[in-house]
């Protein structure tokens, strides 16, 4: 069995002396937040109180990543790639999508850099999404040079697992440390139906892989995303429970969400608390346990079971007020909100160095984007500014952009009725 790093240690950087240079530095990063500050005061939206500190390590928290309502975002989903291997009734509209041109879509290079930035002001997790990342040719690559990020503490896979048993091993040497699996029936021809495609063994194998590499020592974080239709997989509800009885995972049901394409109505949809009901009709002893304030989870376990059970109840009890979390498109738009149909991108921002092309391995070094990444992968997590020190215009243009949209979040998304006639795009394109 091949020896898997599971974590990594770390290191901190010497301390240096506080010379004239280092005065200056520190002076430009005071007055780059100044202006931020500022700017989000013209635009009313700036909470009137100073730059806080996370009350659980006491470390400063990036005022770019804090909204008006004191959230503080840490948590990064990126879409690598808008292409999947199956076409799920609730992701994807029965005649496909339309597919961005290659050249929209960010490089390995642009995904490192925007990475190293939001890292660089506190993220501390970051989970890969599509799409299907497993698709993506370069993921391994991509994932090692994300690993390597200094203060990362978690890197995960939202995957549906068709190909994820082949690349596995690779993934957890480059830093992988969990992986939300995308199944939602138990039943081969089941599958088939929900997914317009076969792989059903497939999926069976990287669930398996997974558990036998944790029975080793890996420490993969495994949970099963189960979308609940009703009439067509809510009668396994209990079968899926009953997956935890012997396995150590968790499996999470999901309240069907409406996204522009997926034909929602209310009637498909089974609610947290009527799923909740069957679990408790077949298991009495079904208990709460406590969930961390940011989970988007309310999680249960069954006594004797090795298992949990978790219930992502988006339609029914909203978990907007501890959201911790931020979403880049496979085309470079950040989304503050999964709900929202509001956009900015930080693709055109990277590009403009480069005359609004797309940025390859050798733009990386002439540009002197590599000396950025390679700076925020050894900046100490303890110490997020020491980025900010050395940051150029770009950097900064794209970190005041970013703490705007940021700012502008609301403090919830919009109710079931509203969120089935608002324009938003497809599942797939977006990266849930």
């Amino acid at each position: 069995m091949a020896q898997y790093r599971f974590k990594k240690s770390i290191a901190c950087l010497p301390t240096l002396s506080l010379n004239i240079q280092n005065i200056q530095r520190i002076c430009q990063a005071l007055e780059g937040g100044r202006r931020l500050l500022q700017h989000s005061a013209r635009t009313n939206t700036t909470p009137q109180r100073p730059r806080y500190f996370n009350e659980s390590t006491t470390k400063p928290f990036s005022e770019f990543l804090t909204d008006q309502f004191h959230r503080q975002h840490d948590y990064l989903r990126i879409s690598v790639t808008e292409k999947c291997n199956l076409r799920c009734l609730y992701c994807m509209p029965e005649e496909g999508v339309e597919l961005s041109p290659q050249r929209h879509l960010l490089t390995t290079p642009e995904i490192l850099y925007l990475s190293s930035i939001f890292v660089s002001q506190g993220v501390t997790k970051i989970r890969l999404t599509g799409g299907e990342p497993t698709v993506r040719k370069d993921i391994i690559s991509l994932m090692q040079g994300i690993g390597k990020l200094r203060g990362l503490r978690e890197l995960c896979l939202t995957t549906n697992g068709i190909s994820l048993h082949r690349k596995l091993d690779q993934m957890v040497e480059a830093g992988l440390t969990g992986v939300n699996l995308s199944l939602d029936t138990l039943d081969p021809f089941q599958f088939q139906i929900m997914t317009r495609r076969s792989g059903f063994e497939a999926v069976k194998k990287s669930i398996d892989r997974i558990l036998e590499m944790n029975r080793a020592g890996a420490g993969i974080k495994l949970k099963i995303n189960c979308v609940i239709m009703r009439g067509l997989n809510d009668r396994e509800i209990i079968p899926f429970v009953n997956m935890g009885r012997e396995m150590p995972l968790e499996v999470r049901f999901i309240e069907y969400m409406p996204f522009d394409g997926n034909k929602w109505n209310q009637r498909k949809m089974v609610s947290y608390q009527e799923m909740l009901e069957i679990i408790q009709e077949e298991y009495p002893t079904l208990r709460k346990i406590a969930d961390h304030k940011n989970d988007t989870s309310k999680t249960y376990e069954i006594p004797g079971f090795q298992g949990r059970i978790g219930f992502i109840t988006s339609m029914t009890h909203n978990f907007c007020g501890t959201c911790n979390r931020l979403r880049i498109t496979s085309d470079g738009n950040l989304k503050v909100c999964l709900f929202g149909n509001s956009e900015v991108s930080l693709r055109d921002i990277i590009r403009k160095e480069n005359n609004g092309r797309p940025i390859d391995e050798e733009d990386l070094k002439r540009l002197g984007f590599l000396e950025r990444i390679q700076a925020a992968s050894h900046l100490d997590e303890s110490c997020y500014d020491g980025f900010l020190e050395s940051v150029n215009e770009q950097d900064r243009e794209i970190l005041n952009v970013i703490g705007a949209a940021v700012k502008r979040k609301k403090e919830k998304h919009a109710g079931m009725n509203e969120l089935k006639n608002m324009q938003n795009r497809p599942m797939i394109l977006i990266g849930g």
